[in-house]
C-alpha cells in the first residue's frame, strides 16, 4: 500500500516538476483507485456516533454532486411527460431533453424557482447533458461587441471550459466530451472541450440592455446558440426560434427554490452518484471510508437509520445557515462578503457546498464577482419597511469591461414582483439612472419609494427581509483580489 501511495505521488511531482498540463496530467494512469484503501473489515462494530460523524461529513462532501444529479433527473422527467422537446417549465424556465438546451428571450420571469439569485442583466440558456452517451456539438455565433459567456459545468458543479467573450472565443462549432472519450475531432469543429464527469450542464448568458430595441436585437443570436448531439452535426448553423417554445404548466404550491436535495433520500442516492463520478487525485480514501459505512448500513437496519438521521440534522444546523450571506464566502470590506474559488472548487468543500446551498452554479471569478449581504452598516438585518441607500462616489461603480449590477433578493433568494417590474439596476440601466451633480451615484432600496425624484435610481423591495447582491462580470482585477470595495448600504429611519 505504502508503495502504490508513493507512486502515486511520485507521478503527480513529475508531472508538475516538468510543467505539464492538467490535461496531460489526467491522460496519466493513476495506480491507486479507491478500491487499494483498506476499509474496516465486514463487521466491524460502528457507534451510533461514529456512523452519524461520517454521515454528517458525507452529507456536506457530497450535497452539491447529488443536486447536480437531482436537477438533471427533473431535467429529464419534466421534458419526458411534456414529449420530449425543449419548452419552458411553468412558463418560464427553460428545460430541454438531456444532451440538448434551451434558451430563453429575454429576462427570466421574476417567478423563476429553478434556480436562486437569478440576475434580469442576460438572456439565459440551460442544459443538462450525459456525455457517456455521446458527445454534444455547441454553437457560438458572432456576438460583436455584446458580452457572453457559456458556463460548463461538471457533476462537482466546477466550470471546465473558458468560452466567451472574455476569452476571445471565436465564432464556430465546438464539442462538449466526458472524460473517458477517446475519439477523433470532426472536421469542422474548432475545439473540444473535456468534462471531469459524465454529468455536464450549460448556461449561456448574453448580455441584454434594459430596452424594447435591444430585446429585438439580441434575438437573431440567440436563435443560433443552440446545443445537440455529435450525431446531429452536419457543419451547418441551425436556428431555432425560441420564442416559439411550449410553456408548460405552472407546478403547484413552490415557495423558494425547489428542494434538490431531500436528507431522507441521500442514503440511496449518494452511491449511485459516486460511481458516477470518480474521485479526484487524493480522494481515494474519502470515497472508501464514505463506502464501509453504507456497506455496514446495509447489513444493519439501526446503522442505516442513523446515518438518516445524521442527514437530517446536518442538513438542518449546516446546510441551512449557509443560506445567510454572513455565512458564505469570506468579508469583502464594507459588510460585504465574496466567494474565491466560485466554479473552480477543487477540494474547497465548504466553499462548494455553501453556494449549492445559497446560489447555485457561480461563474470564474476572472468571469463574474459576485458581492452579497443582508445587514446594513449598522449590522442590522435588512428590511424593506425601512428605506436603504448606496453611493458610489464619482468614478467608484463596478469596474468592469462587461457589465455589472445590484440586485434586490427576497428571503428566499429570488425576486419580488413590483409594480415597476425592476429587481436591478447596473449598467443596463445607464439610460434613465440618475447622477449627483458631483458625478457620484445612489441607488435606493425599501418598499415605498424614495419619491419621484429619485424614483429611476430605486429598485422596490418586500416589506420583510432581503438581501443585495452586486455582479460585476469580466471584473477588473481590482475587484477580484479587493483593491476596490463596494461602499456601505445607510438605512434611513
Amino acid at each position: 500500500m505504502i508503495t502504490r501511495l508513493l507512486k502515486h505521488l511520485s507521478v503527480m511531482v513529475l508531472l508538475f516538476a516538468f510543467g505539464l498540463s492538467s490535461a496531460h496530467a489526467q491522460q496519466v494512469p493513476l495506480p491507486l483507485t479507491a478500491a487499494d484503501v483498506p476499509t474496516p473489515p465486514p463487521g466491524t462494530k460502528m457507534s451510533k456516533a461514529y456512523v452519524q460523524t461520517i454521515g454528517r461529513m458525507a452529507y456536506v462532501w457530497g450535497y452539491a454532486m447529488v443536486n447536480s444529479h437531482n436537477r438533471r433527473a427533473g431535467f429529464a422527467y419534466i421534458t419526458g411527460q411534456n414529449g420530449n422537446v425543449p419548452g419552458l417549465n411553468g412558463g418560464v424556465v427553460p428545460m430541454a431533453p438531456v444532451n440538448e438546451a434551451a434558451m430563453l428571450t429575454d429576462y427570466v420571469d421574476p417567478s423563476e424557482t429553478f434556480v436562486t439569485c437569478p440576475n434580469q442583466d442576460v438572456v439565459y440558456g440551460a442544459g443538462y447533458y450525459a456525455l457517456d452517451k455521446e458527445p454534444v456539438v455547441f454553437q457560438v455565433p458572432d456576438f460583436g461587441d455584446r458580452f457572453w459567456v457559456y458556463a460548463l459545468y461538471d457533476a462537482r458543479t466546477d466550470q471546465f471550459a473558458e468560452i466567451g467573450k472574455p476569452y476571445g472565443t471565436k465564432p464556430g462549432f465546438y464539442m462538449m466530451v466526458g472524460p473517458n472519450w477517446a475519439g477523433e475531432k470532426p472536421a469542422g469543429i474548432a475545439a473540444i472541450v473535456r468534462s471531469s464527469t459524465e454529468l455536464a450542464f450549460s448556461i449561456p448568458r448574453i448580455f441584454k440592455g434594459d430596452s424594447a430595441a435591444e430585446t429585438r436585437a439580441v434575438q437573431p443570436l440567440i436563435n443560433q446558440v443552440v446545443f445537440y448531439p455529435l450525431s446531429q452535426f452536419d457543419g451547418k448553423m441551425k436556428l431555432r426560434n425560441w420564442s416559439k417554445l411550449p410553456r408548460w404548466p405552472t407546478p403547484p404550491g413552490v415557495v423558494g427554490e425547489t428542494k434538490w436535495v431531500v436528507p431522507e433520500k441521500f442514503y440511496e442516492q449518494l452511491p449511485g452518484v459516486m460511481k458516477l463520478v470518480q474521485p479526484l487525485p487524493g480522494e481515494e480514501a474519502l470515497y472508501a471510508w464514505i463506502a464501509s459505512v453504507w456497506a455496514a448500513a446495509e447489513q444493519d437496519p439501526a446503522i442505516k437509520q442513523s446515518l438518516i438521521e445524521s442527514f437530517v440534522s446536518a442538513d438542518a444546523d449546516t446546510i441551512q445557515p449557509f443560506f445567510r450571506w454572513d455565512q458564505n464566502g469570506r468579508a469583502a470590506g464594507n459588510g460585504w462578503n465574496s466567494p474565491v474559488n466560485n466554479a473552480q472548487w477543487g477540494s474547497d468543500y465548504l466553499n462548494r457546498t455553501a453556494t449549492a446551498k445559497s446560489n447555485m452554479y457561480d461563474n470564474r471569478p476572472t468571469e463574474t464577482k459576485y458581492l452579497y449581504r443582508d445587514f446594513d452598516s449598522e449590522g442590522r438585518q435588512l428590511e424593506g419597511k425601512y428605506s436603504y441607500s448606496v453611493t458610489f462616489a464619482k468614478g467608484q461603480e463596478p469596474p468592469v469591461k462587461g457589465f455589472w449590477s445590484l440586485t434586490v433578493y427576497n428571503e428566499h433568494h429570488l425576486f419580488h414582483p413590483n409594480p415597476l417590474k425592476r429587481y436591478s439596476l447596473g449598467t443596463k440601466s445607464k439610460s434613465f439612472m440618475k447622477y449627483n451633480k458631483d458625478g457620484s451615484l445612489t441607488l435606493y432600496f425599501g418598499a415605498k419609494s424614495p419619491g419621484k425624484a429619485r424614483q429611476s435610481n430605486w429598485v422596490p423591495a418586500p416589506e420583510g427581509d432581503f438581501s443585495l447582491y452586486i455582479r460585476a462580470y469580466w471584473a477588473d482585477t481590482s475587484v477580484i483580489d479587493g483593491t476596490w470595495m463596494p461602499p456601505n448600504v445607510v438605512r434611513s429611519d
